[in-house]
């Protein structure tokens, strides 16, 4: 019985003492993935934490709560109670001039948007998946609640694997006759008319300015695959039919190449697009043939290694316990780094092919991110694939990478309580 009291007195003790739940992002976390979804359920409830860049892989560390404790128990995700004098000492170690080391307090709940069509299930989307995954929660949006104004009200945006060309994904030679595709390019000029344009290529700009104008107001906008470069080629292109008859119902302009305004896009420069309707890809943009070419052993991009101090926003989109991180094809798989605009900053590459994977910038208030591929844990997804099980991948440092940007905007500050 004295033992029993005994321990349990050690025990309250020990809690007492014991002020910070550190969540270890290095190799022994069990759960990477999921340790974020804890990271944005603890801003949720109002509980500011701090993100240790570079720290055991980007650590966080959180207010001890026995709450907090027990939800990462059901989550399955690994965690270390530290006392105040082990705090200190994590402290004093990142403080230090001599590493390369920062913290990063969060203490804003982003609100996040998928820019998806209705029906889509989570695995169509390796974001959406995540997300579900990591139980993130976010919102559908689309066309209509673009063109109604409703991008402020959220903080962060993604953009589902998307055309925003008007060409349909250039599936045209390969699915034409396919009900789903017939199906998409129903609903999508349905929309159109609704929303009073007369192609669906005219909406897509629309929608794609709409969100430049979001981002420069502060928001920040994540895509991938081929959401990013359609994206920029929308935007270059506006006022310029781009779209042969099967997209459109009438023939491209003529010498549409000459007219495209490259000022207008966010990442790309001195692009040429390819001008074959039939041809499934857009533009010389994408290295997925470079990728082809290299294999899939050898496909790997390599995170940059960053200023924590100095380039701090960097740095938080490349937190990963690997720094060499396995490649993934998609209709865009990668960036050709002779068409990005100067004042990009590349995060991921792969050198060897002088490719990109991974890119930022900034504009106006806001910050964007493209990633290129579709799914980082399947390296050649195909229509009708079935589904990535992330139980099979929670280490998953492609996967990583998307989390990094959801938890991106918690970093800016909450507004205070009047």
């Amino acid at each position: 019985m004295r033992l029993i009291t005994f321990m349990l007195i050690l025990l309250f003790g020990l809690q007492a003492e014991a002020k910070k739940l550190l969540l270890p992002m290095d190799e022994n976390q069990k759960n990477h993935l999921k340790a974020y979804g804890i990271a944005y359920w603890t801003l949720e409830r109002d509980v500011d934490l701090e993100w240790l860049l570079n720290y055991r892989g980007g650590s966080f560390l959180i207010p001890f709560s026995q709450t907090i404790l027990n939800e990462c128990n059901i989550r399955g995700v690994s965690y270390e109670v530290v006392s105040d004098a082990q705090t200190n000492s994590i402290y004093t170690q990142i403080a230090s001039p001599d590493v390369n080391m920062e913290i990063i307090k969060l203490e804003k709940v982003p609100k996040i948007a998928v820019y998806s069509p209705q029906g889509k299930q989570p695995w169509d989307d390796a974001v959406t998946l995540v997300l579900t995954y990591a139980e993130i929660p976010y919102e559908i949006i689309y066309d209509t609640e673009v063109i109604e104004g409703k991008l402020p009200l959220y903080d962060w945006l993604h953009l589902h694997h998307e055309d925003f060309t008007g060409q349909f994904g250039k599936f045209y030679a390969s699915y034409k006759n396919a009900a789903w595709y017939q199906d998409e390019v129903r609903v999508n000029t349905e929309t159109a008319n609704k929303l009073g344009f007369s192609k669906v290529s005219d909406l897509k700009n629309a929608v794609a300015n709409e969100i430049k104008k979001y981002v420069i107001g502060g928001g920040f906008l994540f895509t991938m695959c081929s959401g990013t470069d359609s994206y920029d080629i929308s935007l270059a292109a506006t006022g310029v039919d781009i779209c042969e008859s099967m997209y459109d119902g009438d023939p491209a302009e003529a010498n549409y190449q000459s007219k495209l305004d490259f000022s207008q896009s966010l990442a790309f420069k001195n692009f040429s697009l390819v001008q074959d309707p039939l041809k499934y890809e857009f533009s010389n943009i994408d290295a997925t043939m470079d990728h082809v070419g290299l294999g899939q052993v050898k496909d790997v991009f390599t995170l940059f290694d960053f200023s924590a101090k100095w380039d701090i926003v960097p740095t938080m989109l490349t937190q990963s316990h690997k720094r060499v991180v396995t490649g993934f094809m998609g209709q865009t798989t990668a960036f050709r780094k002779d068409f990005l605009k100067p004042n990009v900053t590349v995060l991921g590459e792969t050198k060897s092919i002088n490719s990109a994977k991974y890119i930022h910038g900034e504009l106006g208030k806001g910050q964007w991110t493209f990633y290129g591929g579709h799914d980082p844990e399947d390296y050649r997804h195909l229509v009708g694939d079935p589904p990535t099980d992330l139980n099979l991948h929670p280490n998953s440092a492609g996967y990583r990478l998307i989390l990094n940007n959801v938890l991106f905007p918690a970093a800016k500050k909450k507004k205070l309580k009047t």
